[in-house]
């Protein structure tokens, strides 16, 4: 009888985050971070907000109802999952140092709240601590800019004006001088998102495996198809655009962080600041963009869809003058698809086990319209060198999508 080898061991899998651990380790440290902060107090988890981004929970601390946010490591939770970060022992590794920096991206937005506040305009949502990496903020009432602008379509031009107007204050010197020494958030860039995501071969890659645990495999291929073609139109659209003096620019603003807690007539607050310096049309691409995707996803009527989208135009005929319009709206279009092409492609890469926001999930399913919309703009953009014609078929293919 002959002695036979071992066979070869296998490697072990790697053990990437999983949704369960990630979880698990996010509510932890929020109990942990709501006794430090008021030690004497229980603390009792009430409810988790689906994010795609940072885990979000709904609490109470004694009689106090709060809203907690944990980032682990500054990116979004679908990177995390998806294995950028690596393994769930490294990135527990990392996330002690991170937490530990002082400079995270939740210590920096605590910062941006106070500062704002200190100015009172923007107003914000009060924050009520910060321990741990976790963002601890008091919760806003009243109706979103969202749910006004489907309740009165009518409207539009001026809801969606109200936290524009809340935002020149941005431009005055001595709030940018009360602003300076914060640190910027940079993560919530348009163009810094879109360049992460989408160059060279790892952007390849994960442009071809967009949609693996969300699509059926018809629906996914022509997913995939549109946007490689967007996503080539628009890296050469962004290279083209005129070099601008930056401004200071809130960096997040969207129909569902815009709030009315006295009522639509009077001062909104604003949720979530990302303030950094970008180009000046950056807050109001954003709006528009999140815009459209919230009437995508609703789909309430090509009529309402079309006063919406009527809305945009009047704001943005405001916002320019005759001698510079072509090119903020270059700009505009440029940042507007960008930005689409951002959130829809975190969607559609979030790991099956995830949970997404409802509106998240209705544009899942309504990919193709999305993709087919921002690869009908991006294709016009890219031939047509009059930017005005491109947005007037833009606002009518809004009305399409929204209905």
């Amino acid at each position: 009888m002959t002695d036979t080898a071992p066979a070869p061991s296998l490697p072990e899998p790697l053990q990437l985050p999983t949704v369960h651990a990630v979880f698990a380790q996010a509510a932890d440290t929020i109990h942990r971070a709501a006794a430090d902060l008021w030690p004497h107090q229980p603390v009792h988890l009430v409810e988790q907000v689906p994010s795609p981004t940072s885990y979000v929970q709904r609490l109470r601390v004694g009689d106090r109802p709060l809203y907690a946010k944990v980032s682990l490591l500054g990116v979004s939770l679908v990177s995390l999952l998806r294995g950028a970060c690596g393994t769930w022992p490294a990135v527990q590794a990392a996330q002690s140092v991170y937490q530990d920096s002082g400079d995270g991206l939740l210590e920096r937005e605590a910062a941006q709240l106070h500062a704002l506040a200190a100015a009172r305009y923007p107003r914000v949502c009060t924050p009520a601590g910060v321990a741990r990496g976790v963002l601890f903020t008091e919760p806003v009432a009243g109706s979103s800019l969202g749910e006004l602008l489907l309740l009165q379509p009518g409207d539009a031009a001026v809801l969606l004006q109200v936290p524009l107007d809340e935002l020149r204050a941005l431009r005055h010197p001595s709030v940018v001088h009360r602003l300076r020494p914060f640190a910027p958030i940079s993560e919530r860039s348009i163009t810094g998102t879109f360049l992460r995501k989408f160059t060279g071969v790892t952007g390849s890659v994960y442009l071809n495996r967009l949609g693996i645990d969300r699509c059926a495999p018809a629906q996914r291929d022509d997913v995939v198809d549109l946007l490689r073609a967007t996503v080539a139109r628009l890296q050469r659209l962004g290279t083209e655009l005129t070099p601008g003096r930056p401004a200071l620019v809130y960096g997040d603003l969207k129909p569902e962080h815009v709030l009315f807690p006295d009522g639509p007539g009077q001062r909104p607050v604003l949720l979530d600041p990302g303030l950094l310096r970008a180009r000046p049309a950056t807050d109001y691409a954003k709006l528009a963009s999140r815009t459209v995707l919230l009437l995508a996803a609703r789909r309430p009527s090509s009529a309402i869809a079309g006063s919406i989208a009527q809305g945009l135009a009047d704001v943005a005929e405001r916002h320019t003058e005759r001698s510079t319009r072509r090119t903020w709206l270059r700009e505009v279009l440029t940042l507007w698809l960008m930005d689409t092409i951002n959130i829809l492609t975190t969607y559609l890469s979030a790991p099956s086990t995830l949970p997404l926001p409802a509106q998240a999930m209705a544009l899942i399913g309504r990919a193709e319209t999305v993709c087919a919309l921002v690869d009908a703009i991006s294709g016009d953009l890219a031939v047509n060198a009059d930017p005005a014609a491109v947005w007037d078929r833009a606002l009518e293919r809004i009305e399409v999508a929204g209905s």
